[in-house]
């Protein structure tokens, strides 16, 4: 894919008004029109703002219940037993990595592209909520693409779904209910 194939096309900014907060503020960026990705943060660094991509936080399992636990705990919420605090993976710096980013430029010219564009739209942003009148952006519209979507795909999955469940023998959800099935 050629640069400027899959361009950032929108820049959707709510200012969080915390300012005890580092996050400055909530992004969504649409890519070709087509792409959305939400929960990008601004984030106000010792080094000015800067953003931060959607993540998740890392776990691990319990060595002896195989629950789920948040790297930082100490304790397994299943069963109690006591965890390794050591069982953290670290970065190069030697600090403990407890978040994933769920979406992430690849090459450093799309981090610079993307960082530019939210600031830019950011900076913007401050400036409108400056004016008599400000309301805030919403995010909201972007959930409404049911018009967007092919019906008859939507219809051709579940065929197959009910299809793949008689083979195996099991009764269809009705969930999956298709007429003409």
């Amino acid at each position: 894919m050629a640069a400027g194939e899959f361009p950032i096309t929108e820049v959707r900014v709510k200012l969080t008004g915390d300012s005890q907060s580092k996050v400055r503020a909530f992004c969504s960026v649409t890519l070709a029109d087509r792409f959305v990705i939400r929960d990008v943060k601004i984030i106000d660094g010792g080094r000015g703002a800067f953003i931060a991509m959607p993540s998740r936080k890392l776990t691990d399992k319990c060595d002896r219940c195989h629950h789920k636990n948040h790297l930082r705990a100490l304790y397994c919420n299943q069963c109690g037993a006591r965890l390794d605090p050591d069982r953290a993976g670290r970065d190069a710096a030697g600090r403990v990595r407890l978040h994933a980013d769920l979406a992430h430029p690849i090459n450093s010219a799309c981090r610079i592209e993307l960082h530019r564009a939210v600031l830019q739209a950011y900076d913007e942003e401050i400036e409108r909520s400056k004016q008599e009148g400000y309301v805030p952006p919403s995010f909201d519209d972007l959930d409404g693409g049911d018009d967007l979507y092919d019906e008859q795909y939507v219809v051709d999955l579940q065929r197959r779904q009910v299809e793949r469940q008689r083979q195996r023998g099991a009764e269809p959800d009705q969930g999956f209910a298709v007429e003409g099935a």
